[in-house]
């Protein structure tokens, strides 16, 4: 199992953060997209790395299009020297419509577009196949020697897809090398729907399941002390409520017989309360979408939970002391 740890939004702490990860063993690098750019954290540590890989967990990819989104990822897999991971996601109808201006139309269509417009502006740049990619949401049939990148020994990054209903897992498995698992994903729900989606498009791609990723930010509760542990159940609680609130993610409490809580914790979320939220996620819910422990209890936790079902495991280990870490990452990798 891989494991990946997540950078920080403020680019001035990025470098000591990467230095960190490569110190204690780290496998990846993760930048998140919300008030940041997630690409620009990445150069930052492409410098400061040698072996680790970076990942973009997500880049928006409809505030977006195609080309520029085939530009920057051959730019940071170039200057990475093939270690970018280009991971992209859809977000949601308002934020696409309204923060970023953009279009939105059948997420799981366009997305299949999208990713299959990137693939053939690479497959110009790197086998000098014609740009000749015409479809419903993007057209792209224009490509000069002067807007061609002349770095392109590494080849192209690879995509992974954020996914959680079956319209998106599918496109991940036809079209990617990994999908990002959201946070609110229990191993129940991925045995049962995510799995066999992933497992029949491969299938249809003659690819083994080992040439796929999933990758999967762990909640984690813990603590070197009991207030530690206390903040730790809190926040984790508040973010299960936030994400469940989310209808799209219904399906998820459905497999669980909890769907009748998403529209109560929809209609507070709407009203701001957002700590009252938290108090309506029980024992039984926690434990289910997180790891819950002492914190020489949380490696062993996360591979029996989920060891076969995961490949990468995205956690930071903010609950053990700093010169323990090294040694837990190498306990969950091996």
């Amino acid at each position: 199992m891989k494991v990946d740890g997540e950078l920080p939004f403020a680019m001035a702490k990025v470098t000591d953060r990467i230095n960190d990860l490569v110190a204690s063993g780290f496998n990846g690098a993760q930048s998140s997209e919300t008030g940041h750019d997630p690409f620009l954290p990445l150069v930052l540590a492409s410098e400061h790395s040698q072996d680790m890989d970076l990942i973009t967990s997500i880049a928006v990819a409809f505030a977006r299009n195609p080309m520029n989104l085939a530009t920057i990822g051959n730019d940071l897999n170039a200057f990475s020297e093939g270690r970018f991971i280009l991971g992209l996601g859809s977000q949601i109808k308002a934020h696409i419509e309204k923060r970023f201006s953009m279009p939105w139309s059948q997420p799981a269509a366009r997305m299949r577009e999208m990713i299959m417009a990137i693939q053939a502006i690479w497959a110009t740049w790197y086998e000098g196949v014609p740009l000749d990619f015409r479809g419903e949401f993007y057209s792209h049939t224009l490509m000069t020697p002067v807007f061609s990148p002349t770095v392109t020994q590494f080849g192209p990054p690879k995509i992974f897809l954020a996914a959680v209903g079956p319209k998106m897992t599918e496109v991940a498995g036809d079209l990617c090398e990994g999908m990002l698992v959201h946070p609110l994903t229990s191993p129940k729900f991925l045995r049962e729907n995510t799995l066999p989606i992933i497992e029949k498009c491969l299938a249809g791609r003659g690819l083994a399941r080992s040439q796929f990723e999933l990758s999967y930010p762990v909640f984690v509760v813990s603590g070197q002390n009991e207030k530690e542990f206390q903040r730790a159940d809190k926040s984790i609680r508040e973010r299960i409520a936030f994400y469940s609130s989310t209808p799209a993610y219904r399906r998820v409490l459905e497999v669980h017989g909890w769907e009748r809580l998403q529209p109560e914790l929809n209609a507070l979320s709407k009203r701001g309360e957002w700590k009252k939220m938290g108090t309506l996620i029980d024992d039984e819910m926690l434990n289910t979408f997180a790891v819950v422990g002492k914190p020489n209890e949380i490696v062993p936790m996360i591979k029996e939970r989920y060891t076969g079902l995961v490949d990468r495991i995205t956690i930071n280990f903010t609950f053990a002391p700093a010169e323990e870490r090294a040694d837990l990452v190498k306990e969950l990798a091996s």
